[in-house]
Parts: structure tokens; C-alpha cells; sequence
């Protein structure tokens, strides 16, 4: 008799905890303590006004806001960019054409001054008929001198300096013949060497002479090319 007499005490007391908890747990729709302004009927109805509501008259002008004024869409005036913007173009010094292509372009037998018909000569009687890279070699001795301050300043003095260049007589520079191939190259020499064009295997030499002669000189061997040895 002990055990069911138990059993209903314990359900008596269960009963009155859920009782408990629901007074003081509203469920969500019980949340609200105030009436709807509109019955759910007229809602269902959709029997709707601002008056029952209890919202501003929207047909007041006073109430409504002020138009504003229409706004074109905004035009598109630039492209678009891309996503990443491109690498600037690496800006290298332009290749050097080979000397031939720049003796076939410079080629003439006119020469734009004195200097440089002066150097032009000297190529032309010194080293006519030679590869061209060993002309090219005999107008740098040329204008190193000039620049050296060991012989005469300009490219004519160094070249009617005395003793120095065999086809000199008394200073003076015989004329070749104009309409010559060796001169028209030695043109173009000329004017390559003095706007420093092309390389030379020489660059630095001051001193040349011939393959078949033997000087003795006690001086830096720069290049051999054709037939001259250059020295520095």
C-alpha cells in the first residue's frame, strides 16, 4: 500500500511545478498587452485604412514628403580599368645595327665638315680595302689622339701632324677620288667613328702600324685587325 500512496504524492507535486512554470512562462502570442487597432476579421477582409491603423492620412499634402526631382542615371565617360594594371614597357637602349649595315646606310662622298673629311682621308689612304672593322680601328686611333692631350687637339692636326701619316706632304691631305667605292666607305667610316656608332677591337689605341713592319715599340699590344697592330 506504501508504493501507490507514494506514486500519487509525487504526481501531485509534478502537477503543481508545470502549474507553477505556465503562470510565470507566457507563450509568444500572449506577449503583446495591447488590442490590434484592427480586428482579424477585417485583416482577413483586407477592409484596411490609415484611420483604423492609426496612421498619418498619406493623402494630407502637408504630410507627404517634397518630390525630388528625377536624376539621370550617371553616364559612363571612361573605360573600364583593368583588374591589374599592366607593366610599364621596359624602356631598353635600341640594339646596335652591324657595322656593314650602317657603312651601306652612310655611305656617300660628302662629308658633313672639315673634321670630318679630314678623318675620312686618313682611312681612306691609310686603310682603303681593309676589313671593314680595321678602318673602323684606324679612325679611333684618330680620334683618341685628338682626345688625349699627348698630340694636337682636333682630328685635322692630328693628322697633318708631322711624321706621323706617310701619305701627308708639307701638311697637306691629297683629295681621293670622289666617286671612288673605297671613299664613299671611308665616308661612312668617318661618320660612324665620330658619332660613336659601333665598336672597334681597338678602342683605346693610340699608336698602329703596318703587319710587315717590326718598330720594336715597347708599348701595350690592344688588337691586331687586318693588317695593323694597334697599341695603347
Amino acid at each position: 500500500m506504501r508504493f501507490p500512496f507514494r506514486a500519487a504524492a509525487l504526481s501531485a507535486v509534478i502537477l503543481s511545478c508545470c502549474a507553477a512554470l505556465a503562470a510565470t512562462d507566457p507563450s509568444v502570442a500572449s506577449e503583446a498587452d495591447t488590442t490590434p487597432t484592427v480586428s482579424y476579421v477585417a485583416h482577413a477582409a483586407s477592409d484596411l485604412t490609415a484611420e483604423n491603423l492609426g496612421l498619418n492620412d498619406l493623402t494630407d499634402p502637408a504630410s507627404q514628403l517634397p518630390a525630388q526631382p528625377e536624376v539621370s542615371p550617371p553616364v559612363a565617360t571612361h573605360a573600364m580599368a583593368p583588374a591589374f594594371p599592366e607593366r610599364a614597357p621596359d624602356f631598353a637602349a635600341p640594339e646596335r645595327r652591324s657595322l656593314a649595315a650602317l657603312v651601306g646606310e652612310l655611305a656617300g662622298s660628302d662629308t658633313p665638315d672639315a673634321e670630318a673629311e679630314c678623318l675620312a682621308r686618313a682611312v681612306y689612304y691609310e686603310s682603303q680595302g681593309e676589313p671593314l672593322n680595321g678602318q673602323l680601328s684606324v679612325a679611333e686611333v684618330i680620334i683618341n689622339r685628338s682626345r688625349s692631350g699627348r698630340f694636337p687637339s682636333s682630328i685635322c692636326g692630328v693628322v697633318r701632324q708631322a711624321g706621323q701619316f706617310s701619305f701627308v706632304r708639307r701638311g697637306i691631305i691629297p683629295q681621293p677620288p670622289q666617286a671612288a667605292r673605297n671613299w664613299r666607305t671611308a665616308v661612312a667610316i668617318s661618320r660612324i667613328a665620330m658619332a660613336d656608332l659601333a665598336d672597334s677591337p681597338a678602342e683605346n689605341a693610340l699608336f698602329f702600324h703596318a703587319r710587315r713592319v717590326n718598330p720594336g715599340w715597347r708599348l701595350r699590344r690592344v688588337a691586331t685587325v687586318g693588317n695593323h697592330v694597334f697599341y695603347r
